[in-house]
């Protein structure tokens, strides 16, 4: 499995710290930034939604000072579900209904509950339940309708 992940200047270290974790089980991609000084997240997130969108990655992983820019930033992409998470109820519930496909982080999360949170991101399965696809269907012919 390949995941990609990324952050700007706040998520920078849990991002470093993360994809050595991480690395020993998956394919990990950085797609920045590179350093912590001040970084605009939009630049960073971009990157990782296209990377799913072009299926060079499975899942993203995307870490700012709240999570909450980059869900903006990452959702913008035509194909992205990213959500924010800051516990396990999250996490099950946007794989569970929503098919997420970014787990996006604040920078405050330990590295253990960051990890465990990811992992459980990218392990639980879509329930594939109808009322559940049929919303997400809804979510991708509004995107077809009014693509940039």
């Amino acid at each position: 499995m390949k995941l990609g992940i990324t952050s700007d200047h706040r998520g920078y270290n849990l991002k470093e710290s993360l994809k050595e974790k991480l690395k020993k089980d998956y394919d990990i991609i950085d797609y920045g930034c590179k350093k912590t000084t001040s970084a605009d997240y939009p630049d960073y997130a971009f990157k990782l939604g296209e990377a799913i969108k072009n299926k060079e990655i499975d899942y993203g992983i995307a870490i700012c000072g709240s999570g909450i820019g980059m869900s903006i930033a990452c959702n913008k992409v035509k194909g992205i579900r990213a959500a924010r998470v800051i516990n396990m109820e999250d996490v099950i519930a946007t794989r569970n209904d929503n098919d997420a496909n970014v787990i996006c982080l604040n920078e405050n999360i330990s590295l253990e509950d960051s990890y465990n949170l990811i992992i459980n991101f990218i392990t639980t399965p879509f329930s594939n339940i109808e009322r559940y696809i049929r919303r997400i269907n809804k979510i991708k012919e509004y995107e077809d309708k009014h693509e940039c």
